[in-house]
């Protein structure tokens, strides 16, 4: 049974062959599967890194795992190779997202008068008549 947030198992069969194998480094290491989930659980709770739960292993496995094979690029390749996966069979869709953000003017900016003032009107200045 998967937990919630966890590896599924077409997930796990799309993105395990892409990992590094267990020992290439000198030691055995931890199962692959169990870090992965370790570390999309500390990303998606954003919980501190000492608050990992315990089925997951010790938390300093799940951080230097992430940390070095983010140096290394695997993630990214991970995340290519399963966005060309999925598009190539149409089941990634592509949006794109408008922000509707406004940007304010200067307060001086906002208050143009629409229509002349009575002083404008009642002066004797040409220039303020609209006169040329």
């Amino acid at each position: 049974m998967v937990g919630r947030g966890e590896l599924t198992e077409s997930a796990w069969a799309t993105i395990g062959p892409l990992l590094p194998r267990s020992g290439a480094g000198g030691g055995q290491w931890r199962d692959h599967r169990l870090v992965i989930d370790g570390i999309l659980w500390k990303l998606r709770t954003g919980a501190p890194w000492r608050e990992l739960l315990k089925r997951y292993g010790p938390w300093q496995t799940c951080a230097d795992r992430l940390y070095r094979w983010r140096r290394e690029g695997l993630w990214d390749r991970i995340l290519t190779h399963v966005q060309t996966k999925s598009d190539a069979v149409g089941e990634l869709v592509w949006e794109v997202s408008i922000d509707s953000s406004t940007a304010r003017a200067h307060q001086h900016a906002s208050g143009a008068r629409r229509r002349r003032s009575r002083a404008d009107e009642t002066s004797n200045c040409l220039d303020c008549q609209g006169a040329s």
